[in-house]
């Protein structure tokens, strides 16, 4: 025998144009119900105005069990809504409350209550704007589940609602593990968590009986918004405890986001503290800034890293890199590198022999065979007028001393980036810095956002420019860095796909 059609999955598909709907002139439906169904009982033997199940206030939802709704007529398969007196078999509107209500609804509510006499218990109900809430009615979980979806602001939930049966309680998904449990206390407040772990977004008012006013005190108390006494409902009292009821729920997820942002941002400044570096330059004459930026969305890290240290011979050791990719796996390899370039430094490596060691880090602590890392190291004399300059892949330096346009570090002795060839070496350059000067360390990001529009990128040569630019305007330290990034940024049309990290050494005579 075919299964009966709820009445209530019909309405969605109308609303949504996934199903036409009978016009009202048009006779009857060439579809016959299978034999030995009642006509109510499916839905292509009634005629519903398509306006009609767009506008109407009042939802009504079916009994899984049958399959019809108890609260229209089904003897001939023109009976009217109890609740907003539509004739639901023409078509055809009898109040001026479901007249008006060819303008949307601002709310929309969900009554969870088991009234199998049909007697509502929810009066007209109006918004602010004077507009009718919107009504949907669930006599059980299984259906409140499936009406419950994103236009939905409260719920009404009667605490008499009866607990589900054993057979019932699996199919839903456990709203009360006892299917009628030994205590009604019990089985009334487990069918509310049930509501709240279903709808934890929602707004939602518990009904009681006036007589039972510590029941509603005790929802409150699990988690609802707030309780009404059932028999001194009115349509003015509850539509504002509705509206209410949607604010403060409002109010209480904003303020519990907020909380979560500010547990979060101590969290990320806990792990910046931990994850990024912190300069070791005690009794060096050299000033360092420094700017990063991962590209990734809301990340903490991305895949640059960078670090300066001074050994006890005063020589000021420092680095800039770039891990390919943009994960948090990227992220987590670039911190890896960078604390081995720390160890590996402070334990007296330098150049080459440095290099070959941090490229068997890699090797050893890459997901991927084809994943690799760029990197600069430089090394700058106890007296701050030469360094050794080693470049692996790596974009080189950048230099600007008093007088002189600033410009790029040699990097005709390029090696390979590390990762990508087995017993690579790395040789040294050996440069020559003055005794006042300026040197810029940046990652790839910084070069490769668009100029404008087009497909055109910044380059080295355009990145020159502009810090010749910047440096000619008196700009110096993190003003530099930040203004650099910045413009950067602008050129890109926003936001940079790209890490970028920028490392500023500075030493005045």
């Amino acid at each position: 025998m075919p299964v009966p059609v709820p009445r209530q999955r019909a309405i969605p598909a109308v609303e949504c144009g996934q199903a036409p709907a009978a016009s009202p002139d048009s006779g009857p439906s060439k579809e016959q119900a299978p034999p030995g169904t009642h006509p109510a009982e499916h839905p292509t033997t009634r005629r519903e105005n398509p306006t009609e199940k767009r506008e109407k206030p009042t939802d009504t939802s079916p009994d899984t069990s049958t399959g019809t709704d108890s609260r229209t007529s089904t003897s001939t398969g023109t009976g009217t809504d109890s609740r907003t007196g539509t004739d639901t078999g023409a078509g055809r509107t009898h109040t001026d409350r479901t007249t008006q209500s060819a303008a949307p609804t601002n709310l929309t509510v969900l009554l969870i209550e088991d009234d199998p006499a049909g007697s509502p218990i929810v009066p007209d109900l109006l918004d602010q704007a004077g507009k009718p809430i919107r009504v949907r009615t669930a006599r059980n979980l299984t259906e409140a589940g499936r009406l419950l979806t994103d236009d939905v602001h409260c719920i009404l939930l009667d605490l008499a609602l009866s607990a589900p049966a054993p057979a019932r309680t699996s199919a839903d998904g456990g709203g009360n593990g006892n299917g009628g449990g030994d205590a009604e206390d019990h089985d009334e407040l487990a069918v509310l968590r049930h509501v709240l772990e279903l709808a934890p977004r929602h707004a939602v008012l518990a009904l009681t009986s006036s007589s039972d006013a510590e029941r509603g005190a005790e929802a409150v108390a699990v988690g609802a918004q707030d309780y009404l006494f059932r028999d001194e409902l009115d349509g003015r009292l509850l539509s504002r405890a509705i509206r209410y009821a949607v604010e403060r729920k409002r109010s209480d997820s904003a303020e519990r986001r907020l909380a979560e942002g500010r547990l979060r941002a101590q969290e990320n400044r806990r792990l910046e503290r931990g994850l990024l570096p912190t300069p070791l330059l005690a009794g060096s004459p050299l000033r360092f800034a420094a700017r990063y930026r991962p590209g990734r969305s809301r990340a903490l890290l991305g895949g640059d890293f960078y670090d300066v240290v001074r050994t006890p011979d005063g020589t000021v050791h420092a680095m800039i890199g770039d891990v390919c990719g943009h994960g948090p796996d990227e992220a987590a390899l670039g911190v890896e590198l960078r604390i081995a370039w720390r160890a590996l430094t402070l334990a007296g490596l330098c150049g080459d022999e440095l290099l070959g060691t941090l490229q068997q880090v890699l090797e050893h602590e890459r997901s991927d065979d084809e994943i690799f890392a760029t990197l600069c190291a430089v090394d700058i004399s106890p007296d701050g007028r030469r360094a050794g300059l080693c470049l692996a892949g790596h974009p080189s330096p950048l230099l600007s001393r008093p007088g002189e346009p600033a410009r790029l570090l040699p990097y005709d002795n390029n090696g390979p980036a590390l990762g990508l060839l087995p017993g690579a070496r790395w040789p040294r350059m050996q440069v020559e810095l003055g005794a006042e000067w300026s040197l810029m360390l940046y990652t790839d990001g910084l070069i490769e956002g668009h100029v404008g529009e087009g497909r055109e990128r910044l380059g080295q040569d355009g990145m020159v420019e502009m810090v010749r630019r910047q440096l000619a305007e008196g700009l110096a330290g993190e003003e530099l860095l930040r203004a650099t990034v910045n413009e950067v940024r602008e050129l890109n049309g926003g936001e940079l796909a790209d890490d970028v990290a920028v490392v500023l050494l500075d030493r005045t005579a």
